[in-house]
């Protein structure tokens, strides 16, 4: 009868030493980039080695892909758990656009993968079974909020849920991923706790503002 529990915590092990790798190997890449980033490096700062690393992903660009998997994962997660459903088409958007906010301002890393794999051309990206069909119902939820402002003649009708998607990721995107050259040239750092929730609202603003134009 042990055996069952003996299997199920190697399972747990396996399991908890693979989040550990791809933790560490998600900083690893954010900050150096994928070229620059090093598997011995990665070995070095978990409980396991480069040899195990190659037995759990095949490889670093394996490695590197499930890491861009794990990241874009965590923000369509979160995507899922709002629930706008019973929201005014205007609230559920501020609503996706703060989440948004929230979370790409929470996760850095993920913007510098973002970064990085966009100077890669989506190489890596590309070859991911999983990517391309984890935006679907994030999209779904948007096309959704659109029809029920169309029928209350709240939007307008030449925009589509990619568009939305596209402002409110852009935005978020660069706030953070243009920070420090932003505060180089004009002095002021998009970051400051004092100026956040001024630009949370600006951010539903500009998503309503041009649904409603």
């Amino acid at each position: 009868m042990a055996a069952p529990s003996s299997e199920a915590e190697r399972q747990r092990d396996k399991d908890r030493t693979r989040a550990d790798i791809l933790a560490v190997a998600t900083r690893e890449f954010a900050d150096k980039g994928y070229t620059g980033a090093r598997v011995d490096e990665i070995a070095a700062r978990t409980s396991t080695t480069k040899r195990m690393i190659y037995y759990y992903f095949g490889g670093k660009e394996q490695l590197y892909i499930a890491v861009l998997e794990r990241a874009y994962s965590a923000l369509r997660a979160s995507e899922r758990q709002l629930d706008v459903e019973h929201l005014e088409p205007e609230d559920a958007l501020r609503q996706l656009a703060a989440l948004t906010f929230d979370h790409h301002e929470a996760n850095p890393d993920f913007i510098r993968l973002v970064s990085i794999e966009n100077i890669h051309r989506a190489e890596h990206l590309s070859q991911s079974e999983i990517l391309a069909g984890l935006a679907d119902p994030a999209l779904g939820g948007i096309t959704r909020i659109l029809e029920r402002g169309r029928k209350a003649g709240l939007f307008r009708e030449d925009v589509d849920a990619l568009d939305v998607h596209m402002v409110i990721s852009s935005f978020c995107v660069f706030r953070l991923a243009n920070r420090h050259t932003f505060q180089a040239i004009f002095g002021r750092d998009m970051l400051d706790p004092a100026r956040r929730e001024h630009y949370r609202s600006m951010l539903g603003d500009l998503v309503i503002d041009y649904l409603t134009a």
